[in-house]
C-alpha cells in the first residue's frame, strides 16, 4: 500500500514538474516575443504598449476571481485546465485579427484567463509540497528550466523562420500545458472542509501583513519595469532578437542553482534577511543596467537575476506560505499575485513607459536602482519591528 502510494507521489511530481516547465515556455513566449511579434504585425509602440497594459488591470480581478473560486470548490486542477483552454481559444483568435481594437479586447479576455496560471500553479505546488515534504523550489526550478530553454531555443527558430512563428509556437506551449492540466490531481483531500473565508481576512488587513505586501510591491515595481522594457531598451542598443532571447535566457538559467540551494538550505534563513540581500542585489543590478551601452553586457547582467528575483520570489513564497492557512492556499497566493504582478505590473507600465519615453531607458533603470533601495530599507525596519516584538515576548514570559 504504502509502496503504491509512493509510486503515486512520484507520478504526480513528474506531471506537476512537466506542467510547471510547459506553462513557463509560454511565459517566456508572452514575455520575450509578443512585443516582438506585434511589431511584425505592424503596430506601433504606443499600441504595445496599450496591448500589454490591459494584462495587469484584468490581472487585478482575475487572480482574486479564480483563486477565490478555486478555494471555494476545493480544486486547483480544474480550474487550470479551463483557463488554459480559455487562453488556447484566444490565442487562435488574437493571431488571427489585423484590427487593433478587436485585439485590445481579444488581450484582455486572454490575460484574464492567463494572469492567474503563476499563482494556481504556485498553490498547488505548496498544496504537493506540503503532503510529500518536498521544497517548493524542487518543483518551481522546472519552471525555470523551462523559461531558458524557451527563450533560446525559440530565438534561434525565429531567427531561422522569422518572428511571425510566435503564434504557432504560443498555441503549441499552451496546448502542451492544457493537456498535462488532465494528468494533475488536486493536492486536497476529498472530505476536505470547505472553507470560512471570514477567517482569511484578520490576516491580509493585519498591518504587518499589509506592510510586508507594500514594500513587495515597491520592489515588484521595479522588478517588472525591467521585465517590461528589456527587450524595447535591448533593441535600441541595436541587439537582434535572438540576442535578446538569450538574455532572457541568461537570467532564467541563473535561477536554476539558486532554487536549488534554497530547497536544500533556504529554511536555515529567516525571511526578512533574505530580502534584504535580494533588494541589495537588485539596487546594483539596476545601477549597472542604467550605465550600460553594450547589448552583451546586458545579458551579463541579466545573470544577476538568480540572486535578486530567485531570492526574492522563493523568501515571499515561504513569508506567505507560514502565514496563510492550507484552506486559502489559492486566495492567499491570488493576493500575492495581485501585488506582484497586477498592481505592479500596471504601476511599472505607467512608470516605466513615461520614463522610458520622456527621460529614456537609462534613466528609467536609475530610478528602479531607487525603488530597490527603498524596499531593502523596508525590509530592514520590518526585520527590525519583528526582532523587537519578539525580544518583548520572550522579556514577557520571564516575568
Amino acid at each position: 500500500m504504502n509502496k503504491n502510494r509512493s509510486s503515486s507521489f512520484a507520478s504526480q511530481d513528474t506531471v506537476l514538474r512537466g506542467f510547471t516547465f510547459s506553462f513557463y515556455m509560454t511565459v517566456a513566449i508572452i514575455t520575450t516575443y509578443f512585443p516582438l511579434y506585434f511589431g511584425w504585425r505592424g503596430f506601433s509602440t504606443i499600441q504595445i504598449g496599450l496591448l500589454y497594459s490591459v494584462g495587469p488591470m484584468i490581472g487585478i480581478a482575475a487572480n482574486l476571481f479564480w483563486g477565490f473560486m478555486s478555494d471555494k470548490f476545493r480544486t486547483v486542477k480544474k480550474v487550470l485546465s479551463l483557463i488554459l483552454l480559455g487562453q488556447l481559444i484566444l490565442a487562435l483568435l488574437m493571431f488571427r485579427t489585423d484590427s487593433f481594437g478587436l485585439l485590445m479586447v481579444l488581450m484582455a479576455v486572454f490575460f484574464f484567463f492567463q494572469t492567474p496560471m503563476s499563482s494556481l500553479n504556485d498553490s498547488l505546488t505548496l498544496l504537493n509540497a506540503s503532503r510529500t515534504g518536498k521544497s517548493y523550489a524542487s518543483y518551481r526550478v522546472w519552471g525555470s528550466i523551462g523559461f531558458a530553454a524557451a527563450a533560446f531555443a525559440f530565438g534561434q527558430l525565429m531567427k531561422l523562420y522569422g518572428t511571425g512563428l510566435t503564434a504557432v509556437l504560443g498555441i503549441a506551449t499552451i496546448s502542451l500545458s492544457l493537456l498535462l492540466s488532465f494528468a494533475l490531481t488536486d493536492a486536497r483531500e476529498a472530505n476536505y472542509k470547505k472553507p470560512d473565508f471570514s477567517g482569511l481576512l484578520p490576516i491580509i488587513g493585519s498591518r504587518s501583513f499589509l506592510a510586508f505586501l507594500l514594500i513587495v510591491l515597491t520592489l515588484s515595481i521595479a522588478h517588472r519595469m525591467n521585465d517590461g522594457f528589456l527587450a524595447l531598451f535591448m533593441q535600441r542598443l541595436g541587439a537582434p532578437p535572438s540576442l535578446i532571447g538569450l538574455s532572457w535566457m541568461a537570467s532564467a538559467v541563473s535561477e536554476i542553482p539558486v532554487f536549488f540551494l534554497l530547497s536544500r538550505f533556504g529554511h536555515k534563513f529567516k525571511e526578512p534577511p533574505l530580502l534584504v540581500i535580494c533588494c541589495l542585489v537588485y539596487v546594483v543590478r539596476f545601477l549597472l543596467m542604467s550605465r550600460v551601452e553594450n547589448p552583451l553586457w546586458v545579458i551579463a547582467i541579466q545573470v544577476m537575476h538568480s540572486l535578486s528575483f530567485g531570492i526574492f520570489y522563493f523568501t515571499v513564497i515561504r513569508y506567505i506560505q507560514s502565514v496563510v492557512p492550507d484552506q486559502f492556499r489559492a486566495t492567499g497566493q491570488a493576493v500575492f499575485a495581485v501585488t506582484w504582478s497586477g498592481l505592479a505590473g500596471l504601476l511599472s507600465g505607467l512608470l516605466g513607459g513615461w520614463l522610458f519615453n520622456d527621460w529614456g531607458p537609462h534613466f528609467m533603470y536609475g530610478v528602479g536602482s531607487v525603488l530597490a533601495l527603498i524596499a531593502m530599507l523596508g525590509f530592514l525596519l520590518l526585520h527590525a519591528r519583528t526582532k523587537a516584538g519578539v525580544e518583548v515576548e520572550l522579556e514577557a514570559g520571564r516575568k
